[in-house]
């Protein structure tokens, strides 16, 4: 059995990835917050519900998806049951040192999820405790491998993991909006529209993911002498859009 403490947008996600793509909802147990939210999730996943940290204390996995003002307080309460079990938080500020320094001698990991997990298309990045074991991390791979991709890394690295893997969907999202606009602006309905910018998008990153050609080279793939593709490059790089991209996660980066 796992637990959750919290199902808000990054637990919400997890929980619907695991649950959609093949995870037991019966093996799943939840602690929400005072809405009503997780109980509304739970109706439509199947999963149980809890109102207490203590009543996870069956889970062999608990994860942490609140936010950085309820997490002091979810730690003194998960302290009590914490000793046996592997704890993953999601939150932000929840480092493994933080972690360590409140739950004592418990395995502790720093996870940092993007929304895709929702369809089993994300990308975690984690950083694990020292007296996490091999089989350790596999257990909490194995949970996480239904959400999609999950790489391990130096925690100094899980800040930008999350801005280049978390952040852009909203990126993404914008540039997707855009050759809608750009597509409605020359003759196509707005449906339409979305669904080849969409389907697009979808294509790319799996063709990128799948193929040996790094992104470059597949761009070289499509630009033929003198063609559209390359004149749309080259519009690209006169206004800017490199250089925006980076400044976008500039921006995010910077607290």
């Amino acid at each position: 059995m796992i637990g959750f403490i919290g199902a808000g947008s990054i637990g919400g996600a997890v929980i619907t990835g695991l649950i959609k793509n093949g995870y037991d909802a019966d093996e799943i147990v939840v602690k929400g917050g005072h809405s009503n939210r997780t109980s509304l999730l739970a109706e439509q996943l199947g999963f149980k519900v809890v109102k207490k940290v203590k009543q996870l204390d069956d889970a062999e996995v608990i994860f942490i998806a609140v936010g950085a003002n309820a997490l002091e307080s979810v730690l003194t309460e998960l302290k009590e049951i914490a000793s046996d079990k592997l704890i993953v938080a999601f939150t932000g500020s929840a480092s493994v040192a933080l972690l360590k320094q409140d739950l004592g001698k418990v395995k502790v990991a720093h996870a940092i999820p993007n929304t895709p997990v929702k369809v089993g298309a994300g990308f975690t990045g984690i950083t694990y405790s020292d007296d996490f074991t091999d089989e350790d991390k596999k257990k909490v791979a194995s949970i996480m491998g239904y959400t999609g991709q999950l790489v391990e890394v130096p925690e100094d690295q899980l800040g930008i993991i999350g801005t280049v893997a978390g952040c852009s969907p909203a990126f993404l999202d914008v540039f997707i909006e855009a050759l809608s606009d750009a597509g409605v602006k020359h003759g196509l309905n707005r449906k339409l529209a979305y669904e080849a910018a969409i389907g697009m998008a979808i294509g790319a990153g799996k063709l990128a993911k799948q193929s040996d050609l790094n992104v470059s080279a597949l761009k070289d793939e499509v630009t033929s002498p003198g063609g559209s593709t390359i004149r749309g490059v080259a519009a690209l790089e006169e206004y800017g859009f490199r250089n925006a991209v980076i400044k976008a996660v500039d921006a995010a980066e910077n607290d």
